[in-house]
């Protein structure tokens, strides 16, 4: 009977806390409303204090899983007797899977660099670096937190020798500290995702700026496009200026040997002794030889530039770089909802737990 007692008297026990816990926040309610409209206050100046980023997309999509380096290509160097050995021109593919991390390589990074870029309000003309390095707005509180470190640096710089400026082409193997710190912001405000579903690629860049971020996704596109283009057809493109140098040859030599037999053949016309004939018949195997080498090479060279313009690959923009009308960064809303809910639930801590707390 004392088991089945306390088992009906629990419940009822645990109500009675849940009621007086509710009673007691209840009857302090004006310390929470205070904490909370204290905390609207500060949330409004934190959420207008921070400055407005701007973000902008492109969507890449991908190529044809089929496309290789045979098909039409194959068929032509069939008919013109060359064999291209089967290959295929996506063995080589860079993997869309490293795109990020090509658009985050320091030597991308620094080519971004010298981009020219242009706020909306035309108060703006710079390179990208100079933007980024000179153009930045911060909170206010970031003058406060970084002060105490900015006065370590600035003692520690006395007793050191100042860098010297960089003159000319900024080189990746050695960066001074603020083209690193350029760098590593650039690198935060490039992202790039693959969707492993589709394949589509996405860029977005985010800037300050409406005009700059969109700009200047435009040009990190272009360069990302051409990066990927030069991969893909860098052997081809070796292969190419190597078959066009044999082409410069073998038509120098087929000239020379053509020139050679028709001199020797305009001098001896009259001539009727057997070691001229064989001179001349000499003379004439090395002239068609030298054209044969020459017909060659010119298919060669076809077949090359063929297989350029074969494996390059061509890119469909689906969602193309427009100038963002609304900022990305901060979210007002969800700032000032968040500072909300930290008050409301430290003030109810402190009514539940802390102030009784305190008295014991």
């Amino acid at each position: 009977m004392s088991e089945d007692k306390m088992q009906n008297t629990a419940p009822e026990e645990q109500e009675i806390d849940l009621i007086e816990l509710a009673q007691k926040v209840w009857a302090e309610r004006k310390l929470i409303f205070k904490a909370c409209g204290i905390a609207v206050v500060i949330g409004l100046v934190v959420a207008f204090s921070i400055p407005k980023e701007y973000s902008t997309e492109v969507t890449l999509a991908p190529e044809s899983a089929g496309k290789t380096g045979g098909g039409s290509m194959e068929a032509l160097a069939t008919m013109a007797g060359i064999n291209l050995g089967g290959a295929s021109a996506g063995e080589d593919a860079l993997s869309p899977k490293l795109y990020p991390d090509i658009v985050k390589s320091t030597p991308f990074l620094l080519e971004m660099f010298d981009v020219k870029v242009k706020d909306q309000k035309g108060k703006i003309d710079t390179t990208l670096y100079a933007y980024l390095d000179e153009y930045q707005r911060a909170p206010w509180w970031s003058v406060i937190v970084s002060a105490p470190s900015k006065a370590i640096g600035w003692t520690m710089s006395l007793f050191k020798e100042k860098p010297e400026k960089r003159v000319g082409k900024t080189d990746p193997f050695s960066l001074t500290q603020d083209e690193f710190r350029v760098a590593d912001n650039l690198s935060k405000r490039i992202m790039v995702s693959i969707d492993k579903k589709t394949g589509v690629t996405t860029l977005s860049v985010t800037m300050q700026d409406p005009l700059i971020s969109a700009s200047l996704t435009d040009t990190v596109m272009h360069c990302l496009q051409n990066y990927i283009t030069d991969y893909r057809t860098n052997k081809a493109r070796h292969d190419l200026a190597f078959t066009e140098k044999l082409y410069r040859e073998a038509k120098a030599g087929y000239e020379k040997a053509q020139k050679e037999y028709a001199t020797f053949v305009d001098a001896n016309q009259n001539i009727i002794l057997l070691s001229y004939r064989a001179e001349q018949e000499r003379l004439k195997n090395e002239m068609d030889l030298a054209y044969n080498v020459y017909t060659q090479v010119s298919g060669q060279l076809q077949m090359a530039k063929a297989k350029v313009q074969e494996i390059t690959p061509v890119y469909t923009v689906v969602q193309p770089a427009t100038v963002p009308l609304r900022a990305a960064k901060p979210n007002k809303i969800m700032i000032l909802i968040g500072f909300v809910f930290l008050a409301a639930v430290g003030s109810i801590g402190w009514i539940l737990f802390v102030k009784d707390l305190l008295k014991g």
